[in-house]
């Protein structure tokens, strides 16, 4: 029993409730190795006692423990460790709908015994430096989505190498990094060969790319190529200020900000999406297919990455993955 380097001191000024605290101090003790299967924990009593907290207040940290598995109680002995728990970082940019299919299929691939942290760096410099300086030695793992900006590899490249999967996007990502990417070059491309036909319907092809956009601009470079190789006039709007919809004209979004507006210019000018006009949007959600009789996307599988990260994480070998990008074409083009 190693519970004489173990702290279960309670907070008493803390906005986090005393049993919860009593939950995070034994989830932590075990992630760190500071308490093991088999150990024994504080009696009720003792943690009464030393903490000034009611019995009802440990009792209920402990039933929480119990029901997920982490601990199990023995007649007449006590409270001991039934699992292993291991705790890992999930450090994603923003939360988007499609970010939350990403998620649920993570945590929902991981046994009860692995606690995911999630945190969101914004494209924030700042909080991405924050949020890993921070964290160094308190995971089992670290699944980091990364951005554009000059100073990611040195953050990245103080964690373990062998304890860090990055996933989304390749950008500071170098031969030795396990990771799950989507590929926003030559996948887009080729998946935007699927949607040909549709496109010959409309005489202009206009990418929707606002500059609030964090979405990797080597995606505009495979577009012009497209439009280049099958002949479709076309042209790339920054500026959601100069966005005006025209019939017989296809768009293509990155944002789902301007799927709004796009809606509201048709219903404005009465266009039917899909016969007047076309829409195209970046990233699959769970409400496209239900939106105006169904919204054509242009996506990778969140829902993979979520599974391969999960993947990364229970079997402790290496992983460089990239998930495809597809098209799946609906009512609106």
């Amino acid at each position: 029993m190693k519970k004489e380097v173990i702290s279960l001191a309670i907070n008493h000024q803390s906005d986090i409730p005393k049993y919860q605290q009593l939950v995070n101090a034994i989830n932590d003790a075990i992630a760190e190795n500071l308490l093991e299967k088999g150990d024994a924990l504080p009696s009720v009593n003792t943690i009464c006692t030393s903490n000034k907290v009611s019995r009802d207040t440990v009792f209920k940290a402990y039933s929480i423990l119990k029901e997920n598995g982490v601990i199990e109680s023995v007649p007449n002995k006590g409270y001991y460790v039934a699992n292993e728990t291991k705790k890992v970082l999930l450090l994603l940019d923003t939360f988007k709908a499609y970010k939350e299919v990403l998620y649920h299929s993570f945590v929902n691939n991981l046994p009860n015994n692995i606690i995911t942290d999630v945190q969101f760096h914004h494209y924030n410099i700042d909080n991405f430096k924050t949020i890993l300086n921070n964290s160094k030695g308190k995971y089992y793992k670290y699944i980091v989505m990364t951005f554009d900006h000059n100073d990611v590899p040195a953050v990245i490249s103080d964690i373990d190498a062998d304890k860090l999967l990055l996933i989304d996007w390749s950008v500071h990502s170098n031969s030795t990094n396990n990771y799950v990417f989507q590929d926003f070059g030559k996948s887009f491309f080729e998946a935007l060969k699927d949607a040909t036909d549709a496109f010959r319907k409309y005489k202009e092809l206009v990418f929707l790319y606002p500059t609030y956009t964090f979405h990797p601009k080597e995606t505009i470079t495979y577009f012009k190529e497209y439009c280049n190789l099958f002949q479709f006039k076309y042209k790339i709007v920054t500026n959601p200020k100069l966005f005006s919809l025209k019939k017989n004209t296809a768009y293509i979004s990155t944002s789902d900000r301007m799927l709004g507006v796009f809606l509201e210019e048709c219903r404005n000018k009465n266009f039917e999406p899909g016969v007047h006009v076309g829409f195209l949007s970046y990233n699959e959600t769970p409400m496209k297919k239900f939106i105006y009789k169904g919204i054509s996307v242009i996506s990778t599988d969140f829902k993979e990455i979520g599974t391969k990260a999960a993947e990364f994480v229970m079997q402790d070998m290496p992983m460089q993955h990239y998930v495809p990008t597809t098209i799946t074409l609906r009512e609106s083009l």
